[in-house]
């Protein structure tokens, strides 16, 4: 039950350290939900002016076409047939759009909804007919190499995917290579494993942007041991916000993998559930990554509060030092500055000398018993 106490206090102390452009991104604020009613399509993420994009690429074990330009008339066609088809939809800021691609593959309002509202957790939902899948697709940013995140959704149906993201630009070009090259087995394979395929080079990447972070824990690391300051430390807490970040957008991922590997959906054949136990694997090897990066943190920031400290010990040692040699002087200095008549060593024609060799004797005879102390 301590360890309970601790692990939520941790969590606490890390969600008060978040700045406010980070809480942002990890939680919906009331104008975003707008107090609508249930099933309502408003659109909560960024305010794109760029035209929706919709995409299809329709397969099979021989042929393959694709679509860049299509429409939402042009996207009920790929309901029922023998291909396979993949229709990926680029910006959400149509809501009208998006509504006629729900009415066409007979979407739920509330899938739709939650499609619209960007800051969806990874979650699985199966709704007999189709399946609805969110996860979060990690980028950086190119000048400050900060990490962000989008909103993937999936609807698979038994020939169809379909895919909704914010904005262009995405990790899948390598899928979409080896659906035009027929490399692999892809082409071969139906829609579930097409899904499977996508969520693998979404994992990947989380791959690559702990690469990425675990560099920067390091040079972080190295700089302290080197010259401990302020700025590293602004750096290391920047890097703890970040992890947390994206804790928040992997850890929930494992349920859904989960869910996938041990539903019992019509839409996933068994051969692609060993595929699926794969992609759990590596969700779980993420989750301890990211895991083992916070723990590292938290010894970075030991090792920068133990060697602040050690710096002040050293200037507190020297300072004492110092001291300690003037305490001794000062008396000797005090007694022959008082003003009394009758001081033998007064009227003496070598005492100032005297007085001079007693005070420098008494600092050499410190500096050796601080010495043989190792004290310096």
């Amino acid at each position: 039950m301590k360890n309970v106490f601790k692990a939520a206090d941790r969590q606490v102390n890390d969600l008060l350290s978040l700045s406010g452009r980070q809480l942002k991104r990890l939680f919906v604020t009331v104008s975003d939900k707008q107090r609508t009613p249930p099933g309502t399509m408003v659109y909560t993420g960024k305010q794109k002016a760029e035209p929706q994009r919709i995409s299809i690429i329709d397969y099979d074990a021989v042929n393959l076409s694709e679509t860049e330009d299509a429409t939402t008339e042009s996207c009920g066609a790929f309901k029922d047939t023998e291909t396979v088809s993949w229709i990926n939809v680029t910006g959400l800021n149509d809501t009208e759009a998006i509504g006629r691609i729900g009415e066409k593959f007979e979407i739920h309002p509330l899938v739709l909804e939650d499609i619209l509202h960007t800051t969806q957790r990874p979650k699985l939902e199966d709704l007999g007919d189709y399946l609805f899948l969110v996860v979060r697709m990690l980028y950086t940013e190119p000048g400050n190499g900060e990490v962000h995140s989008e909103q993937i959704s999936f609807i698979l149906t038994n020939r169809c995917l379909i895919s909704f993201q914010e904005t262009a630009g995405d990790v899948f070009d390598e899928i979409r290579e080896r659906l035009r090259k027929s490399h692999g087995r892809i082409r071969k394979m139906g829609a579930d494993y097409l899904l499977y395929a996508l969520m693998d080079a979404i994992v990947d990447n989380y791959f690559l942007i702990m690469e990425k972070t675990g560099e920067r824990i390091e040079a972080i690391e190295q700089s302290l041991m080197e010259d401990p300051n302020s700025l590293l430390l602004n750096e290391l807490y920047a890097q703890k916000r970040e992890l947390l970040y994206i804790r928040k957008s992997v850890w929930p991922l494992r349920e859904a993998v989960g869910g996938l590997e041990r539903g019992e959906s019509k839409l996933f054949k068994p051969k692609t559930h060993a595929y699926l136990r794969d992609l759990y694997d590596h969700t779980i090897q993420v989750i301890d990554t990211v895991e083992t990066f916070r723990d590292m943190l938290s010894g970075v920031q030991d090792l920068y509060l133990s060697s602040l400290g050690h710096k002040t010990n050293q200037v507190m040692q020297v300072l004492t030092i110092i001291s300690t040699i003037f305490i001794p002087i000062t008396f000797v200095a005090g007694i022959y500055g008082m003003n009394f008549e009758v001081i033998p060593e007064l009227k003496w024609r070598y005492g100032y000398a005297a007085v001079w060799g007693v005070m420098i004797l008494m600092i050499i005879g410190m500096l050796i018993f601080f010495r043989k102390k190792k004290w310096f």
